[in-house]
């Protein structure tokens, strides 16, 4: 079902020029590349309809993470939650911004950092148009929540991150498509 919705994605958005960078993780998607037509061509029920599944395809994509610690998934778990996924049209722009919300299991939750890491890693792997991400702990769920939140949306800290080889295998393990 999530290749489909990518499939889906590709077609009504359009594919734009990717720069990668730490092996595929920390990518920038230019918009200027896409091969769509600028919102201001479009109707509001056309961007309505492209929001709401560019949405479903976000949630579709980080449902499926699976936990550092459990066998389980961050859906499961109540992690990430499809309230907890928002959309925005960019002005003058074709690109998305993508809010993510997630709230940890326990308001001490050591593996925070690594959550968010690792919905920001599928995310980018995931999706192929261009987009913006803005990735948060539910405010109030955690005990540090500014300062991980200062973290997961700092792309100097995320290139650091994922240059540890033993972080990156731990993320590439958790974003891992199940069978």
């Amino acid at each position: 079902m999530l290749s489909s919705l990518i499939k889906k994605s590709r077609s009504i958005i359009g594919l734009g020029e990717k720069n990668a960078a730490v092996d595929g993780f920390v990518e920038v998607c230019s918009a200027d590349k896409a091969d769509v037509a600028t919102e201001s061509f479009m109707d509001a029920d056309a961007l309505k309809l492209k929001l709401e599944e560019f949405k479903e395809i976000v949630y579709e994509s980080i449902r499926t993470i699976k936990d550092p610690e459990k066998p389980s998934t961050l859906e499961d778990l109540n992690v990430v939650y499809e309230d907890g996924v928002q959309v925005f049209s960019m002005e003058n722009s074709d690109t998305i911004l993508v809010k993510v919300e997630f709230n940890p299991t326990v308001p001490h939750c050591s593996l925070a950092t690594l959550i968010g890491l690792c919905i920001r890693a599928k995310l980018l792997k995931s999706i192929v148009d261009p987009f913006k991400l803005d990735i948060k702990i539910k405010e109030g769920a955690h005990n540090t929540e500014q300062e991980i939140n200062r973290q997961i949306n700092d792309k100097e800290r995320i290139a650091a991150a994922m240059e540890n080889p033993n972080l990156r295998t731990m993320v590439e393990q958790c974003v891992e498509e199940p069978d």
